[in-house]
């Protein structure tokens, strides 16, 4: 759904700068009223790297009025093949500053505030506080827990992307959101769910996927600000650059009541039976009987390796529509057992016969070694 604009716009823009963005004001239901909310706009870009560099290019181009880039890190010549915002001449440097030149060669009104500091719990809040939106463009899952807790509180929206390998998810959290549920985090990632997911130094990532991603985070970021079209919120976008394929599942709060028409399918009954559970030496015995082994990590974490036979489908999109995996039995593998836990639940409230592998991957890996 339309949300409203989050920032009230300048009383007028420079002469340049009116010519400099002149396509955007020939666009209609754009305009120069949105350009003027761009341009009293500040957005906090955390992380300047894969994500961050195309993300700080396409707001200043687009006009924002002042980008923090928060990260800090130095220029390697390994980033080079994704980083777009970072040249052969700036290894060894901050790649916040990186983002101050490219801002003032595309957009000259555009003010850069370079904030050479990693974010953390303790300082997340101070560091994000004054922004109108966040972007994380972080590769950590513990970064990405402190922005987007501080986002929380702060009650400010986070535009979120993730991608590894030739995949990527993009959605938007917002915890005061004027219209609609809020959507934090932890409602696509509960809490202790993600286990240990490889880096992208371990599993590659497609250089050209970030500029995509990146693209698509910019967008979302001026549609929240300007008040234009329908934000991700409530979605997740879902990009397999591979077989250039995109598609989007619905995200819903985990806390909504389970049973009434559009609440989430993720909702636990806590009166109903938890799952019940399939030790590692049980399994075969389990799949022989027509089981179906269906591991519910993400495609990071699968690229490592599987469960000879395993039928691959990330949680969020078991918890979207359940009904879709059909009647089982189902076996649910996740990386230690929380994820299946959940999976195995809602997947019971269809009537499937569910049980989870106890323990996850890490504990069939280990009795198969032994």
């Amino acid at each position: 759904m339309p949300i409203p604009p989050l920032v009230e716009p300048v009383a007028a823009l420079s002469p340049a700068e009116r010519v400099r963005t002149a396509r955007h004001a020939a666009l209609a239901g754009f305009g120069e009223l949105a350009q003027r909310r761009l341009a009293a706009s500040r957005v906090a870009v955390v992380g300047a790297g894969g994500l961050g560099s195309p993300v700080v290019l396409a707001l200043a181009a687009a006009g924002v009025g002042e980008l923090v880039v928060i990260d800090d890190d130095e220029v390697e010549q390994s980033n080079l093949h994704r980083q777009v915002m970072h040249r052969h001449s700036d290894l060894g440097a901050a790649k916040v500053d990186s983002a101050v030149r490219v801002a003032a060669d595309l957009a000259p009104e555009t003010v850069v505030r370079a904030v050479r500091e990693r974010l953390t719990p303790a300082n997340a809040q101070d560091l994000l506080r004054g922004a109108h939106v966040v972007v994380d463009g972080t590769d950590t899952f513990e970064t990405r827990g402190a922005v987007a807790t501080a986002t929380e509180s702060l009650g400010v929206p986070l535009v979120w992307g993730t991608l590894q390998e030739f995949d990527a998810q993009v959605t938007v959290f917002w915890s005061a959101p004027p219209v609609g549920d809020p959507i934090v985090l932890s409602d696509l990632y509960p809490p202790d769910s993600v286990g240990a997911v490889p880096t992208c130094a371990q599993v590659g990532v497609l250089g050209a996927l970030c500029l995509q991603v990146g693209g698509v985070l910019a967008i979302e970021t001026i549609k929240l600000l300007t008040g234009v079209g329908e934000p991700l919120l409530g979605r997740v976008l879902l990009i397999d650059s591979l077989h250039a394929r995109q598609h989007e599942i619905p995200l819903h709060p985990a806390h909504a009541v389970g049973g009434a028409a559009g609440t989430s399918p993720a909702a636990v009954d806590e009166d109903a039976p938890a799952p019940p559970q399939v030790t590692p030496g049980e399994l075969t015995a389990r799949v022989a009987a027509g089981a179906v082994l269906l591991d519910v990590r993400e495609p990071a974490e699968t690229s490592l390796g599987v469960i000879p036979g395993s039928v691959l489908r990330p949680l969020g999109e078991v918890l979207a529509d359940p009904a879709a995996a059909g009647p089982g039995p189902f076996v649910v593998v996740c990386q230690a057992g929380i994820r299946a836990q959940r999976a195995a639940a809602a997947l019971q409230r269809t009537g499937a016969s569910a049980a989870v592998l106890t323990g996850g991957i890490e504990a069939w890996t280990r009795r198969s070694g032994e």
